[in-house]
């Protein structure tokens, strides 16, 4: 719907330019008149023409209004355009230019038409409910924004410190590392497509090149590009979850295996299994909804292609989840005598192991967003987005700032550092 919108709107705006150049061709201001038009044939603009004395305005189509010729000094109004998606709301209002006294239009910034279009703009008529949803909308992106910006420094800061120390290189903390790699590549993603769409639809439309180049594919070909990184992120940080699944299982119930030998399966499916989908979805857009940014889901049939796998990694958690919690509950209730807290212990582990897992996208595995409407739509957009933004975080302290290894490997390079430049810690 919002593309047949667009494209109507495109062919109105070309069809109202074509009309402005034919009314200057064939109605010709009085200058270029040697005898003057016969009473006949002269137009009301014409009319208006030849009641000017000296220089006035011209009429023009700037890419807003049709204009016709001003005089000097005065203030020009037209009617709001009639091509405007919300003209109905707006039908009454008046859009403005004016006319200097040189008979030159007044322009801003000696490039841009001025003009004073308050009356036709779509906010006008807004309603109270509209504005609010608007807000809200804008505070969940501040909210979003935050959080993957606070989790990619934090990655980025384990990164460092599970790579630079070589104590803590094991195919644990390997896995833990490129968990930690995709969380970062994913709020990149995120954030360089909320750049690009800001670009993309933020510019300001002066000429009819502007419109062509808006709405033409080769200038979307940018942000295409950065949704289908952005999804592949966001399916590889899935998979990665359930790569940390599937090792712990294999940890805690799993026979003995070789840990070199499965790493690199870990790897292929962790960073490969996203390919197999992306590029279905990829193709499937490309030649049938090749529109816009590749963001709108006109069919939902090809947002499945996205959406099953991603189902179907975190039902799989869930139940590695849950037979891990099981092992773990029988473990601690049979050395209850060691453990009188066991407990505790127990829902410790459940609380560390959520983030890990990526348990928490079972609460609205079910409620899609096309079955969810009003508060409920937005509560699960509230919970979903800011569950996803910081996990990154949640994660990078949880398993590389707060684990006992990694803090133990720290202090010990600390004491170190101290011992090697003794001047900086001399007291007088």
């Amino acid at each position: 719907m919002r593309n047949l919108l667009r494209s109507w709107r495109r062919w109105r705006c070309v069809h109202l330019t074509w009309m402005c150049l034919l009314s200057s061709m064939l109605v010709r201001p009085t200058q270029l008149w040697l005898a003057g038009p016969p009473a006949a044939f002269i137009t009301p603009y014409d009319a208006l023409s030849l009641s000017f004395k000296g220089p006035f305005c011209n009429r023009t189509f700037d890419m807003y209004a049709c204009w016709p010729d001003g005089s000097p000094g005065t203030i020009v109004n037209v009617s709001c355009p009639f091509y405007l998606p919300w003209f109905e709301k707006v039908k009454h209002g008046i859009v403005s230019r004016q006319c200097g006294p040189d008979g030159q239009w007044v322009l801003v910034n000696g490039t841009q038409p001025w003009r004073d279009y308050s009356q036709c703009e779509e906010g006008m008529e807004s309603t109270t409910e509209e504005e609010s949803v608007r807000k809200l909308m804008v505070s969940f992106k501040v909210l979003y924004t935050v959080g993957y910006s606070l989790s990619l420094l934090t990655l980025i800061s384990a990164l460092l410190i599970l790579t630079i120390f070589r104590k803590l290189r094991c195919t644990r903390n390997y896995i833990h590392a490129n968990l930690f790699a995709s969380f970062g590549l994913r709020a990149i993603s995120v954030i360089v497509k909320d750049a690009l769409l800001e670009k993309r639809w933020g510019m300001t439309i002066i000429q009819v090149s502007d419109w062509e180049v808006l709405l033409s594919n080769e200038a979307a070909v940018g942000c295409r590009v950065a949704q289908v990184v952005m999804q592949y992120c966001i399916l590889a940080n899935h998979y990665w979850f359930l790569v940390e699944a599937v090792y712990l299982y294999k940890l805690l119930i799993g026979a003995v295996f070789s840990e070199k030998n499965y790493y690199t399966l870990y790897l292929y499916l962790g960073w490969g299994t996203p390919v197999v989908f992306v590029v279905p979805w990829m193709m499937a857009k490309y030649l049938k909804e090749n529109a816009e940014c590749w963001a709108l889901n006109e069919n939902m049939a090809y947002w499945w292609i996205i959406r099953i796998p991603i189902l179907l990694a975190s039902l799989i958690n869930l139940l590695i989840f849950m037979r891990i919690l099981k092992v773990i509950l029988a473990k601690l209730r049979a050395n209850q005598k060691g453990y009188t807290d066991y407990k505790l212990r127990l829902a410790k582990a459940t609380l560390t192991l959520i983030p890990l897992f990526g348990i928490h996208e079972v609460i609205f595995i079910f409620a899609t967003d096309e079955q969810t409407t009003g508060i409920l739509r937005y509560i699960k957009v509230f919970f979903t987005l800011f569950l996803n933004s910081f996990q990154g975080f949640l994660v990078a302290v949880l398993y590389c700032f707060a684990n006992k290894e990694v803090k133990s490997e720290m202090k010990k390079k600390w004491q170190l550092w101290k011992l090697d430049h003794p001047m900086l810690f001399c007291t007088q």
